[in-house]
């Protein structure tokens, strides 16, 4: 990661150090499923629609609400019969900028991702992917759109092109043009004297060590790659008050013991409004998230001070939306597919 180091003139001279990069606006495409307007709007369908749930009631949005922070702003997301995992649903904003997905990184691919919360007993509930399938085909609207998306005079309803066109939507929720970006691209009014106080915090303390890049959430590693951490690095009196070391992380997907309680590092966009943070939302504020990551990565104890900037530089990440609204899914005449 490239460090510049800038002297502020003006009311305050200030020294920051900063991160040299912006939020693109297009996250990396991969040559086997290139984005198209069709493909889009078919994949934003699926993402709101809950019939891809054995219930009926739960969609990707469910969790992954876009209409706000990209996550359900709960510990633990909610699926199908009121059932609840362990782990809190990350942001799907700016997703499409992570080369692994999931807390754990088990997913090489914004596809992978989208194909396992569907068959999941917790999450979405339905028994394999052949059954979502068929349940498509009887839903009438669904075969345009599919044929629309992936025309390519074979059968177009499939477990791939559902996931890839789910993933082709994502790759459009980014949130860039933060008042950071801003900064970065030379509006040197774009923040406050409080946010570049915060900002040399940050960096001065390490936090850039883990959270670097664009999406401050490692380089910009090839897919399938991921930039993992383990977390906690240091122990503390954190780990049994919010149960840090319960969950082993990616221990659960390699077994090996290198990988217990490490995680794929999560982007600090937005973070001001995911609360509450860590996999296991365990931890309800962002002033105690800062604290507890100081403490458990970096072995520090922050004053007031330095929090109260952390935080107010942490606020200028936070993005442009773009415009969601909701679609209008295929309907059903005179029957349910919902047995």
């Amino acid at each position: 990661m490239k460090l510049n180091r800038i002297l502020l003139t003006g009311i305050m001279a200030l020294p920051i150090y900063v991160q040299a990069e912006v939020l693109p606006n297009i996250p990396p495409i991969p040559a086997d499923n290139v984005q198209s307007a069709a493909k889009i709007e078919l994949g934003k369908i699926l993402f709101f629609d809950p019939r891809l749930s054995s219930t009926g009631t739960v969609s990707c949005n469910s969790c992954h609400n876009v209409m706000a922070g990209g996550e359900d702003n709960r510990p633990n997301s909610m699926g199908v019969h009121g059932k609840t995992g362990g782990r809190s649903a990350p942001t799907v904003w700016n997703s499409g900028f992570l080369s692994v997905q999931f807390w754990d990184g088990r997913a090489a691919s914004l596809e992978d991702q989208a194909r396992g919360p569907v068959t999941n007993s917790i999450e979405m509930g339905m028994k394999n992917w052949d059954v979502v399938v068929e349940r498509l085909k009887t839903i009438p609207g669904y075969n345009a759109l599919f044929q629309a998306a992936f025309a390519n005079g074979v059968e177009t309803i499939t477990e791939d092109n559902a996931v890839k066109a789910i993933a082709a939507y994502e790759r459009t929720l980014v949130t860039n043009n933060s008042a950071y970006d801003q900064y970065m691209q030379g509006d040197k009014t774009a923040l406050t004297i409080e946010q570049i106080e915060g900002l040399n915090t940050f960096n001065e303390l390490g936090c850039q060590t883990c959270h670097l890049g664009a999406n401050f959430s490692g380089p910009q590693l090839p897919i399938g790659q991921g930039w993992f951490r383990k977390f906690p690095t240091y122990n503390s009196e954190y780990d049994s008050q919010y149960n840090l070391l319960e969950d082993t992380g990616r221990y659960q997907v390699t077994n090996q013991e290198t990988d217990k309680n490490v995680w794929r590092v999560p982007t600090l966009r937005n973070i001001v409004i995911t609360a509450p943070y860590f996999h296991h939302g365990a931890v309800p504020t962002l002033d105690e998230a800062v604290r507890v990551m100081a403490k458990s990565q970096l072995n520090k104890d922050l004053t007031a001070t330095q929090v109260q900037t952390i935080i107010a530089f942490l606020n200028s990440l936070t993005g442009e939306f773009p415009e969601q609204t909701m679609p209008r899914l295929p309907g059903m005449m005179g029957e349910s597919v919902i047995k």
